[in-house]
């Protein structure tokens, strides 16, 4: 069997931020397409269900591992939803700069943690 040569972009290409960022991108988007539908689903067929089928519901989430799960969740919307916009302006043509890119890459998930702990604390004092 014949080596055949390996894709450049193993050699010459070095691990950045803007790398982390794609993949993180990547795993939010599956995470909010598995974990998110599951428990979207799992609510309306609560609320469908009666009183009784949406106090199990809410009992489930209001539980520890179910807070977990939906801070979880909207830190995932929100880390998402941050190098989704990054993605935007990159696809416009725009943030190409080496310096422009690193930094957009190190903000975009810093970002989502801030308007997580900014939703939570807002959901969690009303």
């Amino acid at each position: 069997m014949a080596q055949r040569p390996l894709s450049p972009h193993l050699s010459i290409w070095k691990w950045g931020p803007h790398m982390a960022v794609s993949i993180l991108h990547r795993i939010t988007g599956d995470g909010l397409a598995l974990v998110g539908l599951g428990v979207m689903l799992w609510w309306l067929g609560a609320l469908a269900g009666g009183p009784e089928s949406y106090a199990t519901f809410a009992g489930a989430m209001g539980s520890p591992f179910g807070m977990v799960v939906l801070v979880g969740l909207s830190w995932a919307f929100f880390t998402h939803m941050a190098s989704g916009l990054r993605h935007f302006v990159l696809d416009m043509g725009a943030g190409y700069e080496l310096t422009v890119n690193r930094t957009w890459s190190v903000l975009s998930p810093l970002l989502g943690i801030l308007l997580t702990a900014l939703f939570w604390a807002v959901i969690l004092t009303k």
